[in-house]
Parts: structure tokens; sequence; C-alpha cells
């Protein structure tokens, strides 16, 4: 395919909040998530998978919200500290996740160039326990604990941090971004709208107990569980429905907030399958981030689909590389 295009937009309005006059009793808008803590723990070695001559891919498990999140990670041969990246993966079926399932090829790039490399299950896929997670906001706890927690690491040097995120997960890093100043740099792979009304207008709210996909235009991605009292669902219903308050829960609101530069990456055909980003939600993302006045790369590349191939998958991760080198190394 061509060569990816940089493109620079030109500065517009920026997104601002509509006040909201619903509460907050889920605890889900970005301002109650940053009064939160979120100390992390130990981060527990499970088993060495497999050991080469670039790096040793291990299973792990860290503490986040009284839950047991599993995950991978990979660390570059040779001794450390080392540099980090968190890569944030995209929603899989959970009866045919497993773990690192989307990101083991960047993974391995990235610790060809020194990267030690975390992917987190989230709670509810792989091995990890299942908890609530509304708008996302549970998938981004899981994360900042994990942030909290690669002090625990003697290879890891949590002062030089970057993210990474494709699809749901660059939709969970955008969230990061605006409540945690210590990731330094995030690129965007095919990456969810910042804007979680657009999610919801695309897939619908999260599936409440007894719906499926199959019967209801609903969003797996979100895990409501059964035993969650009826106010609260109806909390959530209500949320989901008032764009004011879903302002409050978007990040796309919320870029003045942003310390880290991003660099975002779609396909020109991505989009075309249900399950998939279209391409005007980056270009919506890249034009917020210029009226905000923070530094942001949209790169976009002819042909490529939601998951890249070829030359755009080698173009994308060569740009990836040097502008984690550029902001994190």
């Amino acid at each position: 395919p061509p060569a990816a295009t940089a493109t620079t937009a030109a500065a517009t309005t920026a997104p601002t909040v509509t006040p909201s006059p619903l509460p907050d009793p889920l605890g889900v808008t970005l301002d109650t998530l940053r009064a939160r803590q979120f100390p992390g723990g130990p981060i527990e070695i499970l088993r060495v998978l497999e050991t080469t001559d670039a790096y040793t891919r291990t299973y792990i498990a860290y503490p986040s919200d009284g839950l047991r999140i599993t995950g991978i990670m990979q660390t570059p041969a040779g001794g450390g500290p080392v540099p980090g990246v968190i890569r944030n993966p995209g929603c899989h079926d959970r009866g045919r996740y497993w773990a690192g399932s989307g990101a083991w090829m960047a993974a391995e790039y990235l610790n060809g160039r020194g990267y030690l490399t975390i992917a987190p299950d989230y709670r509810t896929w792989g091995e990890s326990d299942w908890g609530p997670s509304l708008f996302h906001t549970g998938l981004v706890a899981d994360v900042l604990n994990l942030i909290s927690s690669l002090p625990s690491l003697p290879q890891a040097d949590p002062a030089r941090l970057g993210m990474w995120g494709h699809s749901m997960g660059g939709g969970i890093t955008m969230k990061v971004l605006t409540l945690d100043p210590r990731v330094k740099a995030a690129v965007l792979y095919a990456s969810n709208s910042g804007d979680d009304a657009d999610l919801i207008a695309r897939w619908g709210r999260g599936c409440l107990p007894g719906e499926t996909q199959d019967t209801t235009a609903c969003n797996p991605g979100e895990f409501i569980p059964a035993d969650l009292p009826p106010d609260m669902v109806a909390a959530y219903v209500a949320a989901a429905a008032d764009p004011a308050m879903l302002q409050r829960i978007a990040p796309i609101y919320h870029l003045d907030r942003v310390t880290a530069p991003v660099q975002i990456h779609i396909g020109t055909a991505d989009g075309v399958e249900h399950n998939a980003t279209p391409p005007e939600w980056s270009t919506k993302l890249h034009d917020a981030f210029v009226s905000a006045g923070k530094p942001a790369e949209l790169f976009v590349y002819e042909g490529q689909g939601h998951l890249f191939s070829g030359q755009g998958w080698s173009e994308m991760m060569g740009r990836a590389g040097d502008f984690f080198d550029a902001y994190v190394k």
C-alpha cells in the first residue's frame, strides 16, 4: 500500500463540557476517577512461558480494586532497569481470548528496541477476576493500578513509561492520559473514539444482565454484574442516554489534562466491520488535540483495515518505535 500520510488539522474550537444535572453515583466521571487512589501492588511472576535471545515472556498477576488481574510481560534481553510500554489490547470475545491476544507482534518489536512490555488481560478477560466495568472505567482502573505496580519490578524503570492502545484499548489509553501524568507518550492504533457518545451510537450501551448482542444492540465490552443494585442499573442507563453526562465521562472533553504527546494511526479501510473503528473517529480526536494545543500526530494508511499488515504494519511500528525513543527512552 502507499505510504501513510501525516496530517495537520486546522485549529477549531476545542470541545467543552456541558454541565449535567445528574450526580455520579457510579463513580465513572473523569473528575471522580481523578480523585480516587489506584495504589496497585506487587506484580507476581506466575510462570515463565518462553525465553529467546531477544526477550523473556512471563505470565503475571497484580491487584486492582481488590481483584486479581493477569497479563503477559516481555522483558528484553540484557540488564535493567529499562523503559516500559503498557500494551492495552482491544475487545475480544471472552470465550476465545488468550493472554496477550493482539499484543505479541508489537511487543516483540518493542522488546527488540529495548522496551519491557506488559499487556494486561483486564477484569473479566483471561484468568483475571470478574468485576464491574461501566463506560470501561473498570478497565481504566486496571491500567492505572498496573502503572502503580511497576515499581515492584526490578527490570522496569517506572519513570520511563509509554502506552499503546489498539481499538478499545485506545479508548482506555485516552482516559488514562487525562488522569495520570506518569505516561510520557502514547500511541493510538485504530482507536475507539475519544467521545463515549460515538461508541454508544455505534454499538449501544453495555449489555444488561440477560441481554446479548443477538437480542439487543449492546456493547459486550462493558461488564454489568447481575448483582448490581437496581438503582445503580437505572443510573447507568440514564447516564448512557444523557449527552451532558457522557461529556463528563469522555476524554475528548478533557484534553486540557493530557500531558503526554500522542501519535495516532488509522487505516482508510477501517470501520467496515461493525466491531471496527471508523477512520473519522481518529480524525475527530486529532482535531480536538490540535484545538486544545496539545502535541499530536495523525498517520493515515491507505487501504489498511482494523488490523494492519505488510508495509503498513512495518511503517507504523517504525514510527511508533521512533516516537517512544524520542519521548520515553
